[in-house]
């Protein structure tokens, strides 16, 4: 096993200068390596492209009833503007349908202009399966690569799709990134660990990337096993091509480099990036992918075993940084000068593991492994209900949902508890299905979709579908 590599020199080929100090709160920005090709200037016609793309994407994120493009919903906090959820469902209640799957995975489906793309590992082989949202019939599926394997829970299907509105892109665990179009069509074609080598991370690769502005983002955040920098890269989504890669330094140690989560976006300017994991939270420009800001305090024992897995949380101005359990940090980016670095809003000496939380302008849900739940004031960092809740018992992989004025959370025993969001604390309804659930709920056209080892099903009723 390697530790993460942190190289202090001035060399451009070379590392960059590891943050001052013991890992506070704050750490002066580092300029890491810049890879931006001259090909990331646009043409006229690139620029008309990314403009029919922004149109396409807009149209689709008007409604959370319409589609689910990415694994956190349209509004990237996985809170969304929907009405007329299912409450209750079993095996035998409230299902439109269901379609056999051949694994688990920790990848949650996607819904957009009426498919429904999943990232399947079967046996030693990866595909990509479109469904249609009608009725689950499949429509094609797609290889994507060998290679798959067991990693603890996961396997290498865990990173979940995104899409535009016309196109779909999917990223396995074993570092390939592949464009289609809603026919099946293959686009293009990456393999980030021939690209820049070995992902090096304790328990296998599962971030997500994240799509904005016809732009791919994705991070490599390891040092577990291997000697090698961490980095994000940027690529163009049409071609497959480098918009830019940066390295992204740190100084955390032994399992601490290990990120699993996906990159998020402070809409403030031109936008800006934010990365979580290695011990830091890091805020990137999208045109060239420095770094613009770092803030420490992820990990203040500076422990060894400190990787992070839920994913970073932007409501409005406000950053919700998960870490291993505690602390959960709450950053408020009051400045509106870009790139200006944000200030601690809160801090929760209790957060979350592996469950990303939801969020809106009211609420932060922080949901535990072992199914505590706790509802937190999103701009005071305070309880509000009376104490923590438990809700069903096992343990919890899967990210709430909130909407419809309920919070939705999913065990791994399938088990989905459905409570009032607002007010008191109360339990609506307990609901049980078949089968070992990583995957997080998704939601499109009034129905809710949960994704198991054995089946994804499709909750609720009848529902008009282009």
């Amino acid at each position: 096993m390697g530790r993460q590599r942190v190289t202090a020199t001035n060399d451009p080929d070379r590392g960059a200068r590891p943050p001052r100090g013991d890992g506070g709160r704050a750490a002066r920005p580092m300029q890491p390596r810049l890879d931006v090709p001259e090909a990331a200037a646009r043409s006229p016609l690139r620029e008309a492209a990314v403009l029919s793309l922004l149109l396409v994407v807009a149209a689709a994120a008007t409604s959370a009833n319409d589609g689910w493009p990415d694994w956190r919903g349209p509004t990237l906090n996985r809170s969304v503007d929907a009405s007329g959820l299912p409450v209750a469902w079993s095996e035998s209640e409230n299902l439109c349908w269901k379609t056999a799957l051949p694994d688990r995975s920790g990848a949650t489906p996607i819904v957009s202009q009426g498919t429904i793309f999943l990232n399947v590992g079967e046996g030693e082989q990866l595909e990509l399966w479109a469904l249609d949202e009608r009725d689950g019939s499949l429509r094609w599926k797609r290889a994507i690569g060998a290679g798959n394997e067991r990693k603890h829970k996961q396997n290498m299907s865990s990173p979940s799709p995104v899409s535009d509105g016309e196109h779909v892109w999917v990223l396995t665990g074993t570092g390939v990134v592949k464009a289609f179009d809603f026919a099946g069509q293959e686009v293009w074609k990456r393999d980030l660990q021939e690209d820049y080598g070995d992902f090096g991370l304790n328990w296998g690769y599962a971030s997500s990337p994240f799509l904005h502005r016809g732009v791919l983002y994705v991070q490599v955040l390891h040092g577990m096993r291997t000697d090698d920098p961490s980095y994000v890269v940027a690529i163009e989504a049409e071609s497959g091509d480098n918009r830019w890669r940066v390295e992204r330094p740190t100084d955390a140690r032994a399992e601490s480099p290990d990120s699993y989560t996906t990159p998020a976006l402070l809409q403030r300017g031109a936008g800006e990036l934010v990365i979580s994991g290695g011990d830091y939270v890091t805020g990137h420009a999208l045109d060239d992918g420095r770094e613009l800001w770092r803030v420490g305090g992820l990990n203040p024992e500076k422990h060894g075993m400190y990787r992070v897995v839920a994913s970073p949380v932007v409501v409005g101005r406000t950053i919700f940084v998960p870490s291993r359990v505690r602390p959960l940090l709450a950053l408020r980016a009051e400045s509106e000068e870009y790139g200006a670095e944000p200030e601690v809003l809160f801090e929760l000496d209790r957060g979350t593991d592996v469950p990303t939380p939801a969020a809106n302008q009211d609420y932060l849900f922080v949901l535990s492994d072992n199914g505590i739940l706790r509802r937190i004031d999103a701009k005071t960092g305070e309880e509000t209900w009376d104490e923590p809740q438990r809700l069903a018992q096992g343990n919890y992989s899967a990210s709430p949902l909130l909407a419809d004025g309920k919070l939705y959370a999913t065990s791994e025993d399938g088990v989905t508890s459905v409570v009032a969001a607002y007010g008191d604390f109360e339990e609506l309804a307990v609901n049980k299905l078949e089968g070992f659930t990583l995957s997080s709920l998704a939601v499109s056209r009034g129905r809710i979709y949960q994704r198991t080892d054995q089946a994804l099903y499709c909750i609720g009723g009848a529902s008009e579908v282009p």
